[in-house]
C-alpha cells in the first residue's frame, strides 16, 4: 500500500467523473468532477509549463521577470 501511494504521489493521478440523472427525458442533475492527486513537487513540475502556478502561487514582479528570463534562455537552448 505504501509503494502504491508513493508511486501515485510521485507520478500523479487524474480521475475524471461525469454523471447525469434523467427523468422522463428531463435532465435533473449533471455532475462533472476532476480530481488530481499528486505531490506538490509533481504538480508544480507539470503545472509550470502551462501557467497554472501564477494564479496559485503569485510571485513578486522581480521573480516573475527572472522566471521569464530563464524560460527564454531555456527555449533558446532547447528550441524543440
Amino acid at each position: 500500500m505504501v509503494d502504491l501511494l508513493d508511486r501515485i504521489l510521485d507520478k500523479g493521478m487524474v480521475m475524471d467523473a461525469w454523471a447525469r440523472v434523467v427523468l422522463v427525458g428531463i435532465d435533473l442533475i449533471t455532475v462533472e468532477a476532476r480530481v488530481v492527486v499528486a505531490s506538490i513537487d509533481t504538480y508544480r513540475k507539470h503545472a509550470r509549463p502551462i501557467g497554472l502556478l501564477d494564479s496559485l502561487w503569485p510571485q513578486p514582479p522581480v521573480l516573475k521577470e527572472k522566471a521569464r528570463a530563464v524560460r527564454r534562455r531555456n527555449l533558446a537552448l532547447n528550441p524543440g
